[in-house]
C-alpha cells in the first residue's frame, strides 16, 4: 500500500512552552511540538531537559527490531549516536499512534513497522533538529544555515554546546513545516554494519522486562480451564480437589462459558487447582473432526469446480492447451496445520487503579483489539482504558488474533472479580499448543504444460483450504469478490510471467481456529509455485535459475527486475552448479511483504539414512537496510522457522483434540540442524520494506528442491519426516 502525504501537510502543528520538547503526532497525523502540559500532542521524540532524548515506539518489540529500527530514524535525522538515543513503547491510542498501512488502528504485523514509519520517523527527528538548530542560532546570534548538530553537540563555528542548553529554547518555536531529511550520502546510521540492537544488553543481563516477568503487588495468578476440543462450552465445575492444594483461592465460569477460570496466589497452585478442578461440559457445537476428515475435505475441493475464479481466467481452455502440451507436470501438495510455538507463553496481567482506570501489563501485537474489547466488558470510555506495553518472546503472528483472545480471557477473569486484586493470566505452552491458533491446512494441485521448446503454455492451479479472514473484523478489507487475498497471495501476485495461469479458490470448514502465521499465505504458496518450478525446469531440461530467469525477463517490470536481481546474486554467492561432491543445491526465489528473498540450500546424504543440511545462502532486497545487523538476523530466524517446520512439524487433530503438547512431540528447530547461513542484503535506495516474514518462504522450497536435486524425491506433502525424509 502507496501512503501519499506531503511533507508540509505531514508537518503543520505550532510549538507550546515548556521545558520538554515533544515532537509527534496530533489526531490528524500532522506533526507538531509541545510541552508535557499538553494533552493534545502524542509525541514520537521527546527531548527532556537534561538533553535525554527518547523514541517513542508504536510497534511492539517481539524481536524482529522496531526499538532499534525506529530510534536510529531519530538519531540519524537528529545527528545522535545511538547510544544517545532511548526508547519507551507508545501508549494504545489509534488516532496518533496507528500503523499508516492499516488505517486507524495500531498493531504491528505484516511485516509492516519500518514501511509505515520510515518517512513519519524521520521527519519527526528532522523537525526537533531544526527546531535546536534555531534555537541556538537565535541564541548565539549566527544564521540558522552555519549550525549543525554532530554526536548531540550543536556547533557553529568555534561555539558548541549540548544539545540540552536549547532544550527549552527550542519548544517554544514553531514546527518547520517542510524540515530537510537528510540525503542519503549523509546517513551515518542507517545502513550502517556496525549499529548493533538496542536491546541486547538488557536481555542478556536479565533486565528485559517481558509481560511474564510483571509482578504487581497484590496479584493473583489465573489459569483457564478449557474444552479438549475448541467450541465447548462450561456448564458447571466441582472445585472440591482444588480446596486441597495450597495457595487455591477459587473458580469462576468466564461470562462466555469458554472455560473456568482457577485462581491462586501462584503460578505453580494455579496449575495443580486446575488439574484438580472438575468441569461439565457442553460439547455439542465443538469440533469434533479427525486429521485425516480435513484433509479428505481439501482434497475433495481440489477435485471440484472452484468456489472461486481467482483471476476471471477462461480455465476450460488453459485446460484444454494444457492436455494437448508436449509435456505436462501435475501435483498435489498437503500442507497441514501449524502452531506458533513462540517461547514465551501467552500472559498479560490486569489490573484496576484507584481512579478507576483498567491497566492491561501486555506484549500487545495489536493494542487496538484489546482496547475496543475492554470497553465493552468492562463498559468504559476508551480514556479509562490503559495498555502498557511490554517486550514480547516471540510472536510469529499469534498475540495479534483478530478477538484478541487471551487479552478478553483475562479482561473476563478480571470482570468477575471484585477487582481489589490485579490479576495475571498465564498460559503454558501446553495451553497454547492445544488451545491456541493455527496456520490453516491447504492443499494445491497443480498443472503445468510445456511446449516442444520447454516453455510453459499453461498453468492450472487449484487451491482449497481454511479462510482466515473470512467471519473476522478485518474480512471487509481482506477478502474481495468472495476471495480471502490471504489464500492465495504468491500466486494471484506472482512476479513470473506465466502465459495462460488459471487459478481456482475453495474455502474449506475451518478447523478449530486459525490465524496468520509467519509469511501467512506465502507459507504454503511459495512451496508449491517454487517446487513446480523446478520440476518445470526439469522436464524442460533447463537449468532451475535460468528458467526461472527466463520468466523474469522482462526488464521493465520492477518486480521482475528485482526479483531476477536476487536469484542471480544468491545464485552467485551459493555457487550455483558447483556444489562439492557428495551434495546438491535447491533454490527457490519468492517476493512477500513488498521484499524479494531469494535462498539457496546445499545437502548432502540421503532422504532414507538422512539428510544433513550444509549450507543457505540467501539474497535479499528489502529497500534501505536501515540495520543491517537486524536484517541479517531477521533472514536467518526466518530460515530456521521455515525450515524447522516442515521438517518435522504438524499439529493434528483426533475427534478434533489436539494430539501434540509441547516441545517433545512438535519439535522446532534445533541449532545443529543447519550448519551454516549466509546473508546478502542488496544495495538499495527505494524505501524500506519487510524484513520479519520474507526469509520464511523460499527456505522449505528450497530444501525441498536441494533433496529432489540430491535423490528424486520429491516432498509434496509436509512434514516431511512423515513423508519419506529423514534428517540427521
Amino acid at each position: 500500500m502507496t501512503i501519499n502525504t506531503s511533507r508540509r501537510g505531514f508537518l503543520k502543528g505550532a510549538a507550546a512552552a515548556g521545558a520538554v520538547l515533544l515532537v509527534g503526532a496530533r489526531t490528524d497525523g500532522a506533526l507538531a511540538a509541545a510541552s508535557t502540559d499538553s494533552a493534545q500532542f502524542n509525541p514520537f521524540v521527546k527531548i527532556d531537559a537534561d538533553g535525554t532524548v527518547t523514541a517513542i515506539v508504536k510497534h511492539f518489540e517481539k524481536g524482529q527490531g522496531p526499538a532499534t529500527g525506529l530510534p536510529t530514524l531519530i538519531a540519524e535525522e537528529i545527528g545522535l549516536r545511538m547510544d544517545q538515543i532511548e526508547y519507551e513503547f507508545a501508549p494504545s491510542d489509534p488516532q496518533v499512534y496507528n500503523n499508516l498501512l492499516f488505517g486507524p488502528f495500531q498493531g504491528t504485523g505484516g511485516s509492516t513497522a519500518m514501511a509505515n514509519s520510515w518517512m513519519q520517523y524521520r521527519q519527526a527527528g528532522a523537525a526537533a533538529r531544526e527546531m535546536l538548530i534555531n534555537a541556538a542560532a537565535q541564541d548565539w546570534g549566527v544564521d540558522a544555515s552555519s549550525v549543525t548538530i554532530e554526536e548531540g553537540i550543536v556547533k557553529a563555528g568555534d561555539k558548541s554546546a549540548p544539545i540540552s542548553e536549547f532544550v527549552a529554547a527550542a519548544s517554544q518555536l514553531e514546527v518547520p513545516a517542510e524540515p530537510r531529511l537528510k540525503d542519503p550520502a549523509e546517513f551515518r546510521l542507517i545502513g550502517n554494519e556496525a549499529v548493533r540492537r538496542k536491546d541486547s544488553a538488557i536481555k542478556g543481563n536479565g533486565q528485559a522486562m517481558y509481560a511474564m516477568d510483571v509482578h504487581l503487588p497484590n496479584q493473583m495468578i489465573a489459569m483457564i480451564k478449557r474444552p479438549e476440543a475448541k467450541g465447548g462450552l462450561a456448564v458447571s465445575f466441582d472445585d472440591s480437589g482444588s480446596k486441597e492444594v495450597k495457595g487455591y483461592i477459587n473458580a469462576a465460569v468466564l461470562p462466555n462459558q469458554a472455560g473456568v477460570a482457577v485462581y491462586a496466589e501462584n503460578t505453580w497452585a494455579a496449575m495443580q487447582a486446575r488439574d484438580a478442578l472438575e468441569v461439565e461440559w457442553d460439547m455439542s457445537a465443538a469440533e469434533t473432526r479427525h486429521s485425516d476428515q480435513i484433509k479428505a475435505e481439501i482434497m475433495a475441493a481440489l477435485d471440484s469446480e472452484p468456489t472461486y475464479n481467482v483471476n476471471k481466467a477462461d480455465a476450460a481452455a488453459i485446460a484444454a492447451a494444457i492436455d494437448g502440451a508436449d509435456k505436462v507436470i501435475e501435483k498435489t501438495f498437503y500442507f497441514p496445520l501449524l502452531a506458533h510455538a513462540a517461547m514465551e507463553p501467552l500472559n498479560c496481567t490486569i489490573e484496576q487503579t484507584a481512579d478507576g482506570n483498567i491497566v492491561l501489563h501486555d506484549g500487545s501485537q495489536m493494542p487496538t483489539g484489546p482496547h475496543m474489547a475492554y470497553q465493552q466488558i468492562f463498559e468504559m470510555p476508551a480514556e479509562k482504558i490503559q495498555i502498557k506495553t511490554m517486550l514480547a518472546g516471540g510472536s510469529f503472528g499469534r498475540r495479534a488474533t483478530p478477538d484478541a483472545d487471551y487479552q478478553v480471557e483475562a479482561g473476563l477473569a478480571f470482570v468477575v472479580t471484585d477487582r481489589s486484586r490485579p490479576v495475571k493470566l498465564v498460559w503454558t505452552r501446553e495451553d497454547d499448543m492445544r488451545s491456541g491458533y493455527y496456520r490453516p491446512a491447504f492443499g494445491h494441485k497443480v498443472r503445468v504444460g510445456l511446449d516442444a521448446g520447454g516453455n510453459i503454455i499453461g498453468w492450472h492451479h487449484q487451491v482449497a483450504g481454511q479462510s482466515i479472514m473470512k467471519g473476522t473484523a478485518f474480512e471487509s478489507f481482506a477478502v474481495h469478490d468472495g476471495v480471502d487475498h490471504s489464500s492465495i497471495e504468491g500466486i494471484a501476485d506472482s512476479p513470473y510471467t506465466i502465459p495462460g495461469m488459471a487459478l481456482g479458490l475453495t474455502d474449506t470448514p475451518k478447523a478449530t481456529s486459525v490465524l496468520w502465521w509467519r509469511s501467512v499465505g506465502h507459507t504454503h504458496t511459495a512451496y508449491t509455485m517454487e517446487t513446480m518450478m523446478d520440476l518445470a525446469a526439469q522436464a524442460a531440461g533447463r537449468d532451475p535459475v535460468e528458467f526461472r530467469l527466463a520468466h523474469l525477463a522482462d526488464a521493465g517490470d520492477v518486480d521482475q527486475k528485482r526479483k531476477a536481481g536476487v536469484l542471480k546474486l544468491v545464485a552467485e554467492k551459493a555457487g550455483w552448479g558447483n556444489a562439492p561432491a557428495g551434495r546438491a543445491q535447491g533454490i527457490a526465489v519468492h517476493k512477500s511483504f513488498g521484499s524479494y528473498a531469494a535462498q539457496v540450500v546445499e545437502v548432502s546424504g540421503d532422504p532414507e539414512n538422512g539428510v544433513r543440511i550444509e549450507r543457505v545462502t540467501c539474497a535479499v532486497d528489502c529497500g534501505i537496510a536501515v540495520n543491517p545487523d537486524v536484517v541479517r538476523a531477521q533472514m536467518e530466524g526466518g530460515i530456521g522457522y521455515g525450515i524447522g517446520h516442515v521438517m518435522r512439524d504438524q499439529i493434528t487433530l483426533t475427534s478434533g483434540a489436539v494430539d501434540q503438547f509441547n516441545f517433545p512431540d512438535y519439535e522446532p528447530l534445533r541449532i545443529g540442524d543447519i550448519a551454516a547461513i549466509d546473508v546478502h542484503i542488496v544495495p538499495s535506495a527505494e524505501a524500506p520494506t519487510g524484513v520479519g516474514e520474507p526469509g520464511t518462504p523460499p527456505s522449505a522450497p528450497a530444501l525441498a528442491n536441494a533433496i529432489s536435486a540430491l535423490s528424486g524425491v520429491h516432498v509434496a506433502e509436509l512434514p516431511m519426516v512423515e513423508n519419506g525424509v529423514n534428517f540427521f
